[in-house]
C-alpha cells in the first residue's frame, strides 16, 4: 500500500505546472498552463502571444490585447535567445513564464524603455506551430 501511495505522490509532485525548470543556459522557467499536440522545435515557425516585463512587474512590451499573435522561427535569430529556448517543447495553448537574465534577452540595439543589464520576465502563449 506504501509503494502505491508514494508512487501516487511522485507522480502529483512531478506533473506540478509551478515546478521552475533551469536550464543549462541559465533560463528559469515554469509551464503555467499545460498545451496539447506535438512540440515546437528547431525549424517550426510559431505564432505566440507575449509580455515581458521587469521582475517589478513593469510591462515593457505585450501582444496579448492583440488580435494577432507574432510569428517566430525557432532557431532563425528572429528573438531573444531566452524567448528561442524557451519556445522548443512548447505545445499549441501552453503558458510559459520565463526569468531570463541579462546575456539572454541581449539585442543589437535597446528600446529606450528597456536596459541592457536587466533580467526580465516573459510570459508566452503559444497559439500555432506550423512545421517544415
Amino acid at each position: 500500500m506504501r509503494t502505491y501511495i508514494s508512487l501516487f505522490l511522485i507522480l502529483i509532485f512531478s506533473t506540478n505546472s509551478n515546478k521552475i525548470v533551469k536550464t543549462k543556459s541559465g533560463l528559469h522557467y515554469r509551464i503555467l498552463e499545460k498545451g496539447s499536440g506535438i512540440k515546437a522545435k528547431a525549424g517550426d515557425a510559431v505564432f505566440i502571444y507575449e509580455t515581458t516585463s521587469y521582475r517589478n512587474g513593469t510591462v515593457l512590451y505585450s501582444n496579448y490585447n492583440s488580435k494577432t499573435p507574432v510569428k517566430v522561427l525557432i532557431g532563425g535569430n528572429q528573438a531573444t535567445e531566452a524567448v528561442d529556448e524557451g519556445l522548443r517543447g512548447m505545445q499549441v495553448g501552453e503558458v510559459r513564464e520565463l526569468i531570463a537574465p541579462p546575456y539572454l534577452v541581449k539585442r543589437k540595439s535597446y528600446p529606450d524603455n528597456v536596459s541592457p543589464d536587466s533580467t526580465l520576465v516573459i510570459k508566452m502563449k503559444l497559439d500555432k506551430i506550423t512545421t517544415k
